[in-house]
């Protein structure tokens, strides 16, 4: 049976291998195309832009520029020595994210292994997150969420060892809660799990849980005041009230459904790590990571969230899954006596032979199959596509295989861009440079490449108008008087008072299809037909 176990090990660390080797390609082609690839990716980086020249991503979105964000800086400041070296790109953005899908895949091996001491399986648990549909399409883009997963994960990691013989405590515990501050100021999101390793270390050691926790609590308040402060208040509006969003349920069981057929296989194997802990053991901060992060899940219904909401569940899931198979594979269950271990006794050998581990591995390879994603498009991977007769599903509108189909709230991204998305991309470009006056466009990247400055955030200003916290009738008046040269519509995403003004008073000139999408130039009207809304 052991040398099954091992074949099936291998086989496992070969696929996981290939489907890392499927993600590196994706970045590798992604990671220097100079457009947006994925909407607001362009506003992530004017927000660096506007930090690096001593501007404010946080203020009155009513006045011109019309524009705000609404994530936290840290992301934004970490790539300001960039733009001051190489202006505005977003390569160095992308990789920086990409790079920290990497550092979470090893902290999360490093966890495997520091339990067990099984190098393949800790290999395996790690490629396990890179493998992940959700940590594919998202993770070379030039957004934030992957970057507090990677604070995160590193946090819950650190301060696992806190406790440990011949550790440093204090060191370990400043650490891990300095990671989770910066974590909470890459995005909002990791609150859950400050509360998580707030509550294991209260378990643990309740007075060092008050003093450490007090102390994340005032330094990222000191932070909020500062930017209240320098904001004029406009930092609350921006970070808190702009993403209280409306909530759509059945985005969320969509989401929950999708996640739970890709990634089930190992969500047992992390449920049974944790029922584990709670009757033989004691209760791991990955295991209370683990519930906190799934249970915040139910933050993906919200209108603007997606599959990233479910990232952090993710991480602890393979942390969790790659411990169980190590533990399995070593014999390393230990039965604490009480009337379960009774009742259990008579097949206890079973977990501390290969059964158990054969049935994870098991588990493991089912969750490799059910990831299974692959472009169809470009030198490399359209033969392969071809020789397997693998197509992209009719729902899905490009060049790539995703057997997860598609739910609202998951991100349509992953293929490849083309040589035509480049073309089509620099033709834009050509003609803003061709066009007087200013641009408003729903994509600032073409902003951004044209050398024009960065006017209105579509995505933010809706969410502000839909709390009554935008104030639309400068930026009408200012599309009534043709103040912008050219408007470029990717999705309509203004707030309806401004889409209405733009229609009323700008006509589609042309329609260029870059990336999958159809992007509308508008030019002002004519003064005779010119509308009055």
């Amino acid at each position: 049976m052991q040398r099954v176990l091992n074949f099936l090990l291998i086989l496992l660390l070969c696929l996981m291998l290939v489907h890392t080797l499927v993600y590196l390609a994706f970045g590798v082609a992604l990671i220097p195309f100079p457009f947006d690839y994925d909407q607001a990716e362009g506003f992530e980086l004017n927000n660096a832009v506007l930090l690096a020249s001593g501007g404010c991503p946080y203020c009155n979105n009513d006045i011109f520029p019309f524009y705000g964000s609404g994530y936290p800086p840290l992301f934004h400041m970490l790539m300001v020595p960039f733009v001051k070296l190489f202006g505005p790109q977003f390569w160095y953005g992308r990789l920086m994210i990409f790079c920290a899908t990497l550092v979470t895949a090893l902290a999360i091996a490093w966890a495997v292994f520091r339990d067990s001491g099984h190098r393949m399986i800790a290999m395996i648990a790690g490629l396990a997150f890179l493998s992940s549909n959700y940590v594919y399409h998202i993770g070379p883009l030039l957004r934030q969420h992957l970057l507090m997963v990677m604070f995160e994960t590193l946090a819950v990691v650190t301060i696992a060892r806190a406790f440990q013989p011949g550790i440093k405590t204090r060191r370990h515990l400043f650490v891990a809660f300095a990671l989770l501050l910066c974590a909470g100021y890459t995005k909002q999101l990791a609150y859950t799990s400050c509360i998580a390793v707030s509550l294991w270390l209260f378990l643990r050691n309740p007075r060092a849980a008050i003093q450490y926790s007090l102390g994340l609590a005032l330094a990222a308040g000191a932070i909020f005041a500062l930017l209240m402060l320098a904001t004029d208040g406009h930092w609350w509006i921006n970070i808190i009230t702009a993403n209280q969003n409306p909530y759509r349920m059945d985005q969320f069981l969509g989401l929950l459904q999708q996640f739970l057929r890709l990634h089930g296989w190992l969500f047992v194997l992390a449920i049974g790590m944790v029922v584990y802990e709670m009757y033989f053991d004691r209760l791991s901060v990955f295991s209370i990571w683990f519930v906190a992060a799934f249970i915040n899940t139910s933050a993906a219904g919200k209108w603007g969230a997606g599959d990233s909401y479910f990232v952090t569940a993710l991480a602890a899931i393979c942390i969790l899954s790659g411990i169980f198979l190590a533990r399995s594979a070593t014999g390393a269950w230990h039965l604490s006596r009480n009337y379960l271990s009774r009742f259990l006794k008579p097949t206890a050998g079973l977990a501390n032979g290969k059964l158990l581990a054969l049935s994870g591995t098991i588990l493991f390879l089912a969750y490799g199959i059910s990831v299974f994603k692959l472009p169809t498009s470009g030198p490399f991977f359209a033969p392969i596509a071809s020789a397997l007769n693998i197509q992209p599903l009719p729902s899905w509108r490009y060049p790539l295989y995703d057997p997860a189909g598609w739910t609202v709230g998951y991100a349509v991204t992953g293929h490849l861009p083309s040589q035509d998305d480049y073309e089509r991309g620099w033709e834009i470009v050509d003609l803003i440079k061709q066009t007087d006056g200013l641009l408003l466009s729903e994509d600032a990247g073409f902003n951004l490449r044209s050398g024009r400055e960065v006017i209105a955030n579509a995505i933010q200003l809706k969410n502000l108008w839909e709390n009554g916290l935008f104030d639309p009738t400068e930026l009408i008046n200012r599309i009534r008087s043709h103040s912008f040269g050219l408007v470029i519509i990717r999705a309509g995403l203004f707030p309806p008072p401004v889409m209405i003004a733009i229609h009323s008073n700008y006509q589609l000139e042309q329609i260029i299809s870059m990336n999958g999408f159809d992007y509308q130039l508008w030019k002002p009207r004519t003064s005779a037909s010119a509308g009055d809304d």
